[in-house]
C-alpha cells in the first residue's frame, strides 16, 4: 500500500469514528463529510431533508449548502467555515436554512477540520440539528414557551436570536423567521447604547440576572418590563409590555404631583400675601407640573393691573414669555375674554388660534404669536367678592391639558385668591390697628434742655397691636414722667388693656406730684378697683431737679419697677451701665397691696436715659444676659449720634425686619442747661400751666 493509499485509509477510519461519535453529541440529526481536497460534500438522508433536497435532487457541493442559506447568513456562516479550514480547528455555527415553499429553519451545526502531516486540511466533518422551536432539544419546554402569555427569546454568544416564542413575535412585530439568527442589534438598532444594550452586557459579563424596565421606540413604541439571565448558551430573555402599567403609574406621578402642587401652595400661601408675592410665587408653582408656562396677573382695588409674574419651564424662551405677559398685561381688562372671566369668574380654554384672535393687536399679540401656544387656560383668581386677577396657563408642541391638570390649577388659582383676599383684608386691619395703637401712643413733650425720643414697633406675628407702650408727660411742677410697660399678649385684648393702664397712670399721675412708687401703687390699686383682670411690667422714672442741682449741672432720676427691664445710662463720657438701685418688684395686677419702692441716681446733663421693651434684647435662640450685652454694646458704638438717629440705628441693629416681639423705647437726652435748646431737641412744647425752666445760669 503506498502512502497516500494509507493516508486515505486512515482518514476514512478517523471519519467513521468521528461521525458517529459527532452524531451520537447530536441527538441523532444530520451528518456531512466535506472533502476539502475534492469539494466533494456528502450529506446523510435526515440533513438533505433538512435542507429541503431530495437525494437526486442534492448535487453534494459547497454551493447546494449555500442555496439555501438565508442571504443575510451565507458571507457569515463562510466566514466561519474559512476560519475553521486555515486553523484546523473545530467549526461551531448558527445559520437560517430557506426552504422551498418559504419555510425558514433555524438550523445549529458543529465539525472538526482534519489535516495531514504537513497541516493541510483535507475534510470537514460534522453533523447539523434544526432547534427551530425548542430549547437544547426540549420539546416540551418549547411547548410551555409557545403557550406563555410573555414574550421569551434566546440569543447565542454572538447575540444572535436562536429561539423567538410566539408572545415575542407579536410584541416584537417581526416574525421567528425573519429573527432566527439574526443579531439583536442589527435587527433593533434602537436598542445599542441603551438600557437594553447596557443591561444585556452586563449580564453576561457578570453572570447575573438583570431586571429592568425600558422604552423602545418607533415602530415598537413602548415600555417593556425585561428578566434576563445569563446561560451556557447565551442570554435567554423574558419580556412583558407594559404601556398600560407605565401610563397608570405616570398618571399616578402626576397626580402625585398636582397634590404636592396644591400642599406646597397651602404652606407658600399660609401668610400673608401681597401681589408682588403672588406674581412672584404663583407661577412657580403651576410649572412644569400643570402647564408648560403660566402668567399670572393680579389686579388693585379698582380692578387696573397692578402686577404680572410669568415663569416657563424653557429657561431660553422665558424673556419672551416675560416681553408677551407684560404686552397683555398693559391692556388686560380691555380684552373681551379676559374683562368677561375677571366679570363672571369663570375659566375659558382657548386652541392657539383662538387665544391670538382674542389678543388685541400690537405687541401683545405678536409677541403672544412668537410664543405660539397650542392651548391657552385663563382661570380667575377669585376672592370672596370680586375677582382679583387672573392666572393664564400655556402649552406647546403636543402637549395637551388634562381636566385633572385643569382642576388642580383652577383649585390653585382659588387657593391665590383666597390668600390674597386675606391679605387685602388682613392689610386694611392692620392699617386701622396701627393708626389706633399709634393714636393711643402719642407724641411725647418737648420740655426745655430735654430732648425725648419715642419709637414704637409691632411683633410680627401679631395684628398690629399689642400691649407694649411708652409714654411721656410733665407733671404739673414741671418734672418729666417717663413710662415703659408691657401688657401680657399680642392681640387687640392686650392693645386693649394697655390703653386703659395707659390712661390709669396718665390720670394719677397728672393729678398729683406723685412720685414713681406711689404712681405704680395708686395704678395697681385701681386696676384691682376697675377689675381690670390683666398682668403687667411697667417702669416709672421721673427726671426731677432742684434749683441747686441746677447750678451744679446735674438732674436726678427717680424711678419705680414693677418687674421690668432695668433702664440703660449713657454718661456724657460716652460709658454705659445699666442703673443700679432696687431690684425689680412685683408685676402689676398681682397683689393690690404690693410694696413700691423708688429708686434715685443723679444724672449729669448731657447724659441719655433708655426704657425699653423685651422685645428690642429677647431672641428665641438666646437668653436675656446675652440680650442685655448686645444691648449695652450697641449702646457704646451708637453714643455719639444724635438721640433720634441713636434709636433709629439701635432698632435696626438689634431687631431683623419684624420683631418676634412688639418692641417699644423712650429715650431722654439731657442737654446742659448752661447752653441754648439746641436745635436738634427741636422748639420747646409743653402745656402752658407747665413753668418755664429758668433761664441759662439763673
Amino acid at each position: 500500500m503506498d502512502e497516500s493509499t494509507q493516508h486515505v485509509a486512515i482518514d476514512d477510519q478517523e471519519a467513521d469514528r468521528l461521525r458517529g461519535e459527532l452524531a451520537i453529541d447530536a441527538a441523532g440529526i444530520g451528518t456531512f463529510d466535506w472533502d476539502l481536497l475534492t469539494g466533494q460534500l456528502d450529506w446523510d438522508e435526515r440533513l438533505i431533508e433538512m435542507f429541503g433536497y431530495d437525494v437526486a435532487g442534492f448535487d453534494r457541493s459547497i454551493e447546494a449548502f449555500n442555496a439555501r442559506l438565508h442571504p443575510d447568513d451565507v458571507d457569515r456562516v463562510g466566514e466561519e467555515l474559512r476560519a475553521a479550514i486555515e486553523a484546523c480547528g473545530d467549526f461551531s455555527s448558527l445559520y437560517r436554512v430557506c426552504r422551498p415553499g418559504g419555510d425558514v429553519r433555524l438550523v445549529s451545526a458543529r465539525g472538526r477540520v482534519l489535516c495531514d502531516p504537513d497541516g493541510t486540511a483535507t475534510r470537514l466533518l460534522g453533523a447539523a440539528y434544526d432547534i427551530t422551536g425548542q430549547r437544547g432539544g426540549d420539546l416540551g419546554v418549547a411547548r410551555v414557551l409557545e403557550a406563555m402569555p410573555a414574550g421569551f427569546y434566546s440569543l447565542d454568544p454572538e447575540w444572535r436570536f436562536t429561539y423567538v416564542n410566539a408572545a415575542a413575535e407579536r410584541l416584537l412585530q417581526r416574525t421567528r423567521d425573519e429573527l432566527l439568527g439574526e443579531v439583536i442589534w442589527e435587527a433593533f438598532p434602537a436598542a445599542v447604547n441603551s438600557l437594553f444594550e447596557d443591561s444585556y452586557r452586563r449580564a453576561v459579563e457578570t453572570d447575573q440576572p438583570v431586571s429592568f424596565d425600558a422604552y423602545y421606540p418607533a415602530p415598537l413604541d413602548g415600555w417593556y418590563e425585561l428578566r434576563a439571565w445569563p446561560s451556557p448558551d447565551g442570554l435567554s430573555v423574558y419580556f412583558l409590555e407594559v404601556n398600560e402599567r407605565r401610563l397608570a403609574q405616570e398618571q399616578a406621578q402626576r397626580a402625585a404631583a398636582r397634590m404636592e402642587v396644591l400642599a406646597r401652595a397651602s404652606r407658600e400661601l399660609a401668610g400673608s400675601l401681597s401681589g408682588d408675592a403672588a406674581t412672584e410665587r404663583l407661577p412657580r408653582l403651576a410649572v412644569p407640573v400643570l402647564a408648560d408656562a403660566c402668567i399670572v396677573s393680579v389686579l388693585d382695588t379698582h380692578g387696573h393691573p397692578l402686577s404680572v409674574g410669568t415663569w416657563h419651564a424653557d429657561p431660553d424662551r422665558a424673556p419672551l414669555l416675560g416681553r408677551s405677559a407684560a404686552a397683555r398685561h398693559a391692556v388686560l381688562t380691555s380684552i373681551p375674554v379676559a374683562a368677561q372671566i375677571i366679570h363672571t369668574g369663570r375659566r375659558a380654554v382657548l386652541d392657539g388660534p383662538a387665544a391670538l384672535a382674542a389678543t388685541p393687536s400690537g405687541d401683545a399679540r405678536e409677541l403672544l404669536t412668537e410664543l405660539g401656544p397650542t392651548t391657552v387656560v385663563a382661570l380667575p383668581l377669585r376672592g370672596r367678592d370680586r375677582t382679583l386677577g387672573l392666572m393664564t396657563l400655556l402649552y406647546s408642541g403636543d402637549r395637551k391639558p388634562a381636566e385633572e391638570d385643569i382642576a388642580a390649577a383652577e383649585d390653585l388659582a382659588d387657593r391665590t385668591g383666597l390668600a390674597l383676599d386675606n391679605a387685602r383684608l388682613y392689610g386694611q386691619q392692620r392699617q386701622l390697628a396701627e393708626q389706633l395703637q399709634r393714636s393711643m401712643l402719642t407724641a411725647p413733650p418737648e420740655p426745655d434742655h430735654s430732648e425725648i425720643v419715642v419709637r414704637y414697633l409691632p411683633a410680627s406675628e401679631a395684628a398690629a397691636v399689642g400691649g407694649d407702650w411708652y409714654d411721656a408727660f410733665l407733671q404739673e411742677e414741671g418734672a418729666t414722667m417717663l413710662v415703659i410697660g408691657d401688657v401680657a399678649g399680642h392681640d387687640t385684648a392686650a392693645a386693649a388693656a394697655m390703653g386703659q393702664l395707659r390712661s390709669l397712670l396718665r390720670g394719677i399721675a397728672t393729678s398729683s406730684d406723685a412720685g414713681p412708687a406711689q404712681v405704680l401703687s395708686s395704678l395697681d390699686r385701681a386696676m384691682s378697683l376697675l377689675q381690670v383682670d390683666t398682668l403687667a411690667t411697667a417702669l416709672i422714672a421721673r427726671i426731677e431737679q432742684t434749683p441747686e442741682e441746677r447750678q451744679r449741672g446735674v438732674s436726678r432720676m427717680r424711678w419705680a419697677n414693677a418687674g421690668h427691664l432695668p433702664p440703660f445710662v449713657i454718661t456724657p463720657a460716652g460709658e454705659v451701665t445699666a442703673v443700679a438701685g432696687p431690684r425689680p418688684e412685683m408685676l402689676l395686677g398681682v397683689d393690690p397691696g404690693a410694696r413700691r419702692t423708688d429708686g434715685v441716681t443723679t444724672l449729669d446733663r448731657g447724659a441719655t436715659v433708655l426704657l425699653y421693651t423685651d422685645g428690642l434684647v429677647e431672641r428665641r435662640d438666646a437668653d436675656l444676659d446675652a440680650g442685655l450685652d448686645r444691648l449695652r454694646e450697641a449702646l457704646v458704638d451708637l453714643a455719639d449720634l444724635p438721640l433720634q438717629e441713636l434709636c433709629d440705628r439701635l432698632i435696626d441693629r438689634l431687631v431683623e425686619g419684624r420683631p418676634d416681639d412688639d418692641v417699644a423705647l423712650v429715650a431722654i437726652r439731657l442737654h446742659r442747661q448752661d447752653r441754648p435748646r439746641p436745635d436738634e431737641a427741636g422748639p420747646r412744647d409743653v402745656p402752658d400751666d407747665v413753668p418755664p425752666e429758668p433761664p441759662p445760669n439763673a
